[in-house]
């Protein structure tokens, strides 16, 4: 039995469930999310608890329990909680700027502007120029649109310069030896 899979899910007030086939909904104080689940994997609700189930013990099957409880574990704390994800700026120069909750514009030493929309269901916040906090309910896309910030300008290990997580930690490489 999937360690991670056979763990049931207690579901928070405020978060509903429904189930309809394959087919999962939950909506919360943040949003609604839906899902559906891959081939044979199905959930069973028990008044505030989920539970996660597979066909057999094939291969295929034990791979996606474990990975469909995780991702409806993810909506749940996505709609009742949310996600974020915070990037550091480092260099010169570099900054962010917030145009409104949906749009960023950086300055990373190229000879333009870099401006970045986002997508539906992510907000962006720049308490200083030098933080971007990505927010949303869906945690594969907030990671996701962090990463696509962060590939702008990936931290250089000689200065350490560019976007960052927050508390990353960059490798950092010796210069040339001086003569």
């Amino acid at each position: 039995m999937s360690r991670v899979g056979s763990q049931p899910i207690t579901i928070p007030s405020g978060v509903d469930v429904s189930i309809n086939g394959a087919d999962i909904t939950v909506k919360g104080a943040k949003g609604t999310l839906e899902r559906t689940l891959p081939g044979g994997i199905t959930a069973r609700l028990d008044e505030s608890t989920l539970h996660i189930e597979r066909p057999d013990d094939s291969r295929e099957s034990r791979a996606l329990h474990g990975l469909s409880r995780t991702l409806v574990d993810n909506m749940i704390i996505g709609v009742s909680e949310g996600f974020r994800k915070e990037l550091q700026i480092l260099g010169v120069g570099y900054r962010a700027t917030a145009k409104g909750t949906d749009a960023l514009d950086l300055a990373l030493g190229y000879s333009h502007p870099v401006s970045i929309k986002a997508p539906e269901g992510i907000k962006f916040e720049v308490p200083i120029q030098t933080q971007i906090i990505v927010t949303g309910i869906d945690k594969q896309l907030v990671g996701q649109v962090a990463a696509d910030i962060r590939k702008w300008r990936k931290p250089e290990p000689y200065k350490g310069k560019g976007i960052r997580y927050l508390g990353e930690h960059v490798a950092r490489k010796a210069g040339k030896a001086a003569k």
